[in-house]
């Protein structure tokens, strides 16, 4: 089978691999579309805490189930799905609570033996399966997952209708998290980035207002200004330096920020505003179950167009075209989808 591995820092490669065995307790995915996620960009980079070149890439997936292991007893072949891709290993809190993101030992694709998700087949526990509906297509389905961290900051934020929101990046996770905070009802809400494309993206998806901070050392008080006041809640989507103590500054009194980006590094943390101003900061790892199953009932009940984030569709042969797309910006790239066995849907 083919799979897109990323070789070494900024290089990605198509190669022809075996086609891996299931387990008694797993299934065989034959893969119609797989996206480029934020988190494989820090793998591309070199940059991600455990996942490290060389490496099967990708994580979320939609395909159709082609072989399933003699123990599996509620997924038959011909199923469309997506998958929930995370397991909790080991001992640990986490997993004694039902929180499988706080697990000592979290176990995902493109780790240890797992290849990822960017191959014509990928292997997934039955316990990991989300059946998708028939209403919802691969396209659509393959945006549960990263949907479902949207869901889990909004959840992490406690969004209620009534909140002024601002949303601080707007890449397909801060769109995503946008859909969802709008799915809790929320509608005074504000998507801030550097790129006009990606903030008319969120436009699309319901932000009452957007405002690009490019060069401008004032955008948050204008931002503010734009909104009426400040903050209930803030989602941070972008990692960037400084963005922790502008969030604060977004926030008024016993408002919430939640930290929904991947950081490297040490962030300042103006503890005085913090502490006085009684401003909570959370932080927010990936998600859990209940999160994936609202993700796929927003995606399914087409209230909000999350389909909207997807800019592209390659073929896997162009997988290497895509990183670059998505890591630098190129042809106005949000959503990069990477397609496998379409002559066979």
């Amino acid at each position: 089978m083919k799979a897109v591995f990323v070789e070494d820092a900024e290089q990605v490669e198509v190669r022809d691999i075996d086609t891996p065995e299931i387990k008694a307790d797993e299934v065989l995915i034959k893969v119609a579309v797989a996206g480029i996620c934020g988190s494989d960009i820090h793998t591309y980079k070199g940059l991600h805490p455990f996942r490290k070149p060389p490496v099967v890439i990708g994580h979320e997936v939609a395909g159709e189930v082609v072989s399933i292991g003699s123990d599996v007893t509620h997924v038959k072949v011909g199923d469309r799905v997506t998958v929930e891709p995370q397991l909790g290993t080991g001992e640990s809190e986490g997993e004694m609570t039902g929180h499988i993101n706080y697990s000592d030992e979290r176990l995902a694709p493109g780790m240890d033996t797992w290849l990822g998700t960017m191959a014509d087949y990928f292997v997934s526990p039955e316990s990991l399966i989300i059946p998708l509906p028939d209403s919802v297509s691969y396209d659509r389905g393959v945006l549960t997952e990263p949907l479902a961290v949207g869901v889990h900051a909004a959840q992490k934020a406690g969004i209620h209708p009534d909140d002024r929101v601002a949303v601080i990046g707007a890449g397909p996770i801060g769109l995503l998290t946008l859909a969802a905070v709008r799915a809790k009802g929320a509608e005074n809400t504000i998507v801030t980035d550097v790129l006009d494309y990606s903030l008319e993206k969120a436009a699309d998806l319901g932000a009452k207002e957007t405002y690009n901070i490019k060069d401008d050392q004032y955008w948050i008080s204008h931002v503010k200004e734009t909104m009426g006041g400040s903050f209930d809640k803030v989602l941070i989507t972008a990692g960037v330096p400084g963005i922790i103590n502008d969030s604060l500054k977004l926030l008024k009194k016993g408002g919430r920020a939640v930290t929904v980006a991947m950081f490297h590094g040490q962030q300042q943390l103006d503890v005085e505003q913090l502490q006085q101003q009684e401003k909570e900061l959370v932080g927010c790892m990936t998600y859990n179950r209940p999160d994936t199953e609202e993700a796929l009932h927003i995606i399914e009940a087409q209230t909000i167009p999350v389909e909207n984030v997807i800019s592209h569709r390659l073929e896997v042969q162009e997988a290497a075209l895509g990183f670059r797309m998505v890591d630098k910006k190129e042809d106005e790239s949000v959503k990069v989808l990477v397609t496998f066995n379409e002559e066979e849907e």
